[in-house]
């Protein structure tokens, strides 16, 4: 085997467990708050920590791979598409998913309740699911890269993945706004229902 083809296939492999972490990542936060339960959701909230710590030392792993081994490699560039959205995800989404495992814990002593509604609309949080999936984008758009089929940047081809990146990362956003709105609504009804009614003074 030529050495560039093995150049190509270390990428692949580095760039392509990159992409199946952070879209798995995506996928499982996509579906958080349908769970039924509050075991459930602390389930789900753990499978989902796993895979952002998995998708971080992947991150790690990409640069010195690359450095240890001969050769010539774009996978550190291909996973720089990426690494914006997965440091929101570090930064901003863990802290938000850790204080959704923590509600989940607090019903350690029944597990079985029913997902409140609250807790529910925490977990459609954008800041959780948009940066998880958007990074989940952005690795996938690398591998084409990984595999010399797209240079960067001198590339009408990368213009126009990042034209389509662009769009889909608004309609992620604004699909997880609206879908979050709509959960917080249905969280803060029972309080409006639970309003005591102002008696009114017969004459």
């Amino acid at each position: 085997m030529k050495a560039v083809d093995v150049d190509i296939v270390t990428d692949l492999v580095l760039v392509g467990a990159l992409a199946v972490t952070w879209v798995a990542a995506g996928l499982v936060a996509d579906g958080l708050q349908n769970a039924r339960s509050a075991a459930e959701l602390r389930r789900r909230a753990g499978w989902l920590s796993a895979l952002v710590m998995i998708g971080a030392a992947v991150f790690v792993a990409v640069p010195a791979v690359t450095w240890l081994l001969p050769g010539e490699s774009v996978a550190p560039a291909a996973a720089l598409l990426a690494t914006i959205p997965g440091l929101v995800v570090l930064t901003v989404g863990v802290r938000r998913l850790g204080q959704v495992r923590r509600g989940a814990g607090a019903f350690a002593t029944a597990p079985q309740t029913p997902l409140p509604p609250g807790l529910r609309a925490a977990a459609a949080h954008p800041l959780i699911l948009v940066p998880m999936q958007v990074t989940g984008l952005a690795a996938l758009v690398g591998v084409p890269i990984a595999a010399r089929l797209v240079e960067v940047p001198a590339s009408d081809v990368a213009g126009y993945a990042i034209t389509v990146v662009g769009a889909a990362v608004v309609a992620i956003g604004v699909r997880a706004a609206v879908r979050h709105s709509r959960l917080s609504l249905l969280a803060l009804a029972p309080i409006g229902r639970s309003r005591p009614r102002v008696p009114v003074n017969s004459r």
